[in-house]
C-alpha cells in the first residue's frame, strides 16, 4: 500500500469498520495487476494509483451504486473486443443485472437521405461529410440515456445500420445494472467525462488499426477510393479528438491482447472485488 493510499483511507470518513475492506479490494485489485505485469503480453499498460482507491471505496461505501466504465480509443483499435470479453466476465457473476452495455456506434445520427444524394459513399466523402467527428453522433443523447441508467430507469437506446446510415430510434432496451459499459470513439469527449467513474484507453499500434480497420470497413461496403477517402479522415480527427483522451485515461489497456486473455483478466479484477462485497454482506447479515 502506498503512503497516498494509506492517507486516503485514514481520511475515508466515520466508517471505521469498512476500512479492511477497502484495503482488502486494494490489496487484491494490485494482486491481479501485479501477475498481469509478468506476463508477455499484458493487458494492463498503465492504471492511475488513484483510480483503484476511488473503485474501493465506492464498492464498499457505496455499494448500492453504478459504475459507468466508459472505453474509449480509435477507430478497430479493439474497444468492442474488450467489451465483449468483459461481459463474459460480468455473466459469470452472482449478481442479478451486474451489467449493460450501451455502444458509441448506436448513437450515429442518420446519414441515409445524404448517402442516397449523394449516390454512394466516395461521392459523399467528397461532398466532406464526416463519419468520425463528435458532430456525426448524438452525443447529448447517449449522456442523458447513461444518466438515466445510473438513476435505475430502463432506456431504448437507437440502432444504427452501418451500410444504410440509417438510424432507429428507440430501438434497443437497456436495463439499469450495477456495471455500465459505455464503449466508443467519444465516450471520453468532454462533454461526457463529468459523468463516468472509470475512464479506459484501448491503445493499439497504428499499422494494426489500419489493417484491421479496412477488413471492417469492407464488411461495412466501402472499398477502393471511398475506403482510402474515410481511413485518411478517420486519422486524421483521432490525432484531433481522440488520442488526446489516452491522456486522461484511469487505465491504458492493450490493444493487442487476446480474447481469452481479455476474460481472464476481467474475471479476476471482477473477483476481486465481488468476493469482499460478499464477505460484507456476511458481515451485515451476522
Amino acid at each position: 500500500m502506498t503512503p497516498e493510499t494509506d492517507s486516503q483511507i485514514k481520511n475515508t470518513g466515520n466508517n471505521y469498520g469498512d476500512m479492511p475492506f477497502i484495503a482488502k479490494i486494494l490489496h487484491n485489485i494490485r494482486e491481479v495487476i501485479a501477475w498481469d505485469s509478468k506476463q508477455k503480453l499484458p493487458l494492463i499498460l498503465r492504471l492511475n494509483e488513484a483510480f483503484i482507491f476511488k473503485i474501493a471505496r465506492k464498492a464498499i461505501l457505496e455499494e448500492k451504486s453504478t459504475f459507468l466504465m466508459s472505453i474509449a480509443g480509435e477507430s478497430a483499435s479493439g474497444k468492442t473486443t474488450l467489451v465483449k470479453n468483459t461481459a463474459k466476465a460480468c455473466l459469470k457473476s452472482d449478481t442479478n443485472d451486474f451489467y449493460t452495455v450501451v455502444c458509441c456506434d448506436d448513437y450515429y445520427k442518420d446519414a441515409s437521405k445524404e448517402l442516397k444524394e449523394a449516390g454512394g459513399y466516395e461521392a459523399l466523402f467528397a461532398s466532406g461529410f464526416s463519419f468520425d467527428t463528435p458532430d456525426a453522433i448524438d452525443l447529448p443523447l447517449m449522456k442523458e440515456h447513461l444518466i438515466k441508467l445510473k438513476q435505475g430507469e430502463t432506456i431504448y437506446s437507437p440502432l444504427y445500420d452501418f451500410v444504410t446510415c440509417e438510424s432507429k430510434l428507440n430501438s434497443v432496451e437497456k436495463k439499469p445494472a450495477k456495471i455500465i459499459l459505455n464503449e466508443g470513439l467519444y465516450v471520453l469527449n468532454d462533454i461526457m467525462r463529468d459523468i463516468v467513474d472509470v475512464k479506459i484507453y484501448v491503445y493499439t499500434p497504428f499499422e494494426v488499426i489500419k489493417d484491421r480497420w479496412f477488413a471492417r470497413a469492407a464488411s461495412r461496403g466501402k472499398i477502393g477510393k471511398a475506403a482510402a477517402m474515410q481511413f485518411h479522415d478517420v486519422n486524421q480527427t483521432a490525432f484531433r479528438y481522440i488520442r488526446p483522451t489516452m491522456e486522461l485515461a484511469d487505465v491504458v489497456i492493450n490493444g493487442l491482447t487476446t480474447q481469452e486473455y481479455i476474460e481472464d483478466v476481467a474475471n479476476k479484477l471482477i473477483y476481486a472485488v465481488t468476493s469482499v462485497l460478499r464477505e460484507v454482506r456476511q458481515k451485515q447479515q451476522n
